[in-house]
């Protein structure tokens, strides 16, 4: 998990820095104090410490080992001034961390028990007039052609249908009864061609692999052979050999602020 979370980070930088940009345009003043829930290795944490070079970043994960992750990351660019973890497992309450201007939370709401008491700790965390930012990732990255050259066409698509078959999830109304103002609700495409990122095709063996995981019996044998002769390194499939990889998701940001 944590090296799909750097390799996202790195192949999505832009659709990052757009965002963070966003979030700049819509806090006054500037964020001095912000907390990352459900930071992982430190991908929000990073890009908000450089995009408001004056704050501190306030990390929260349950994991020590990506809490440790994050510290080395910091250290290494120079923000371990401003950058601090914290572990906690905010399923069992929120940590004491002081209150905040802005609070980010990047496809980590929807893997809390109960969202909606997450989302009010972070409401009386919070300044009045502070900013919440939610992210979702409305689905997850495709990249192979329709065509892939082996097996009936259409081999991802099928793969997405089969694990992602509802809508995708909305926190408007969730904000709402917390007590949130709604700022604004945008989404943000990544469609992304030649010339890729070079970490790209790795970005989509680790993605291809993680889905592959979920797929035993859920799936016809002919498909399931077919993704794993695309995932196999060796293989002149392999999704580490093609030339007609693109990138293509949208991820959707909900901005709201505590009155």
């Amino acid at each position: 998990m944590a090296e799909l979370l750097e390799l996202d980070a790195e192949v999505l930088q832009t659709c990052l820095s757009e965002l963070t940009a966003w979030l700049g345009e819509l806090s006054d003043p500037e964020p001095a104090r912000i907390v990352d829930l459900g930071s992982g290795t430190g991908t929000g944490t990073i890009a908000l410490a450089r995009r408001f070079g004056q704050a501190g970043v306030t990390a929260v994960d349950i994991s020590p080992q990506m809490l440790h992750r994050l510290a080395k990351k910091a250290s290494t660019l120079g923000l371990a001034d401003r950058v601090r973890g914290v572990q906690a497992d905010l399923d069992e309450g929120w940590p004491a961390l002081g209150t905040s201007d802005l609070v980010w939370a990047a496809a980590s709401l929807h893997h809390m028990a109960d969202p909606d008491r997450v989302l009010a700790g972070a409401f009386d965390a919070l300044r009045p007039g502070g900013l919440l930012a939610v992210t979702e990732m409305d689905f997850f990255p495709r990249f192979l052609p329709d065509d892939t050259g082996i097996g009936r066409p259409g081999l991802e698509a099928r793969v997405h249908a089969t694990l992602n078959p509802g809508p995708a999830v909305d926190w408007t109304d969730h904000l709402t009864r917390a007590g949130f103002v709604m700022e604004a609700k945008r989404p943000f495409a990544v469609a992304l061609t030649t010339p890729l990122p070079a970490a790209t095709a790795r970005y989509a063996q680790a993605c291809l692999r993680k889905l592959r995981s979920h797929l035993d019996e859920q799936l016809p044998a002919d498909d399931l052979a077919a993704l794993d002769t695309i995932l196999d390194s060796d293989s002149p499939y392999s999704v580490l050999r093609r030339e007609d990889l693109t990138v293509r998701t949208t991820r959707t940001t909900w901005a709201a602020r505590r009155p």
